[in-house]
């Protein structure tokens, strides 16, 4: 063989190589035709260790550990109480690789903000988990039932401090006034004190600072446990098991509340994407490693996608802007 071409061969083997080594090396690019190992990215509307967080970590660490999808890149996107996210992701309008927790609290958030990047203008995912709203008191409070309760309220609505680990849109704050609206008081009636989370409420109970406190049960389990807590309901359709509380429908309120957290996707992709985000999050369900993420974090489990979590999405939309509304908050 001739001396040039030889050596025009080599230079042709090396440079093949080179170009297999270096694609190897940086992973599947977005927009890979290998769906199973893309790269994705997940935007979280708060910091880290919050209940978003934990809830995307989750999911984007079970379908990593399952090969559904290659390494995610996850941003922590803080402010305004999850808008700032939302408007981020409306930014990144046809992105077909990004994917945004969000929940109840993001969809009070964005009335309560005056936000134009509404949750009914991006591309619904999947609905993953929900929580209970409990209703707690002192150990030593003279409401020993949900009656008792309701009757002292209704006989002086301004009169009864009601606390949450929620600003105003979050669900600690939209629980007490759509329970109120149901049992016949004008939630402009409500005596609504926010506090900076399960922490400083559980303070707060304890000091009989107020009469009543309205949030999830995950941080308020030891004292519950101890008896310096009681329940004295739940929000949601069924009892929570290890709570001695019955439903609020059980105690005669027709009322079903729960905080949720889904998935969304920016406005504007195809729907072969949104049906591949959809089928890798169905399978992430499936893991054993969503399952013991579920049982870990005393989370609910509440899979919807589809038309149903689109459903779902604007009937919140619908009723958190009805509750706001009335309040003069939206």
């Amino acid at each position: 063989m001739h001396p040039s071409r030889r050596m025009f061969r080599i230079l042709a083997l090396l440079t093949a190589l080179v170009v297999t080594a270096a694609l190897s090396g940086c992973g599947v690019t977005r927009g890979s035709d290998d769906p199973n190992n893309r790269r994705l990215r997940m935007l979280i509307p708060n910091s880290v260790g919050g209940g978003y967080d934990l809830t995307g970590r989750a999911a984007a660490k079970a379908m990593e550990d399952n090969d559904l999808t290659g390494r995610f890149e996850i941003t922590n996107v803080q402010g305004a109480s999850g808008t700032v996210a939302m408007q981020r992701l409306l930014n990144e309008k046809g992105a077909d690789d990004v994917l945004m927790l969000m929940g109840l609290g993001v969809v009070g958030a964005v009335y309560t903000n005056k936000s134009k990047a509404t949750p009914l203008k991006m591309t619904p995912i999947a609905r993953l988990v929900e929580e209970q709203e409990g209703i707690l008191v002192p150990a030593d409070s003279p409401f020993k039932t949900v009656d008792d309760l309701v009757d002292a309220w209704k006989k002086d609505p301004g009169g009864l401090t009601v606390g949450g680990g929620s600003t105003n849109g979050g669900p600690d704050h939209l629980f007490p006034m759509q329970l109120a609206d149901t049992i016949g008081i004008n939630p402009n009636d409500v005596n609504y004190i926010s506090y900076d989370g399960g922490g400083p409420l559980t303070t707060a109970l304890l000091g009989s600072k107020i009469d009543v406190g309205m949030s999830g049960l995950g941080e308020f389990e030891g004292q519950v446990k101890d008896g310096k807590l009681r329940v004295l309901a739940v929000s949601g359709d069924e009892r929570l098991d290890g709570v001695d509380a019955p439903t609020l429908t059980e105690a005669g309120v027709d009322l079903v509340f729960t905080n949720w957290r889904g998935v969304l996707a920016p406005p504007g992709i195809s729907d072969e994407q949104r049906e591949y985000l959809v089928d890798r999050l169905t399978e992430m369900h499936d893991t054993d490693e969503w399952r013991a993420a579920l049982k870990a974090n005393g989370w609910t489990d509440n899979f919807a996608t589809g038309k149903e979590f689109e459903d779902f999405l604007a009937e919140q939309d619908m009723r958190v802007a009805d509750t706001l509304k009335e309040l003069g908050l939206a």
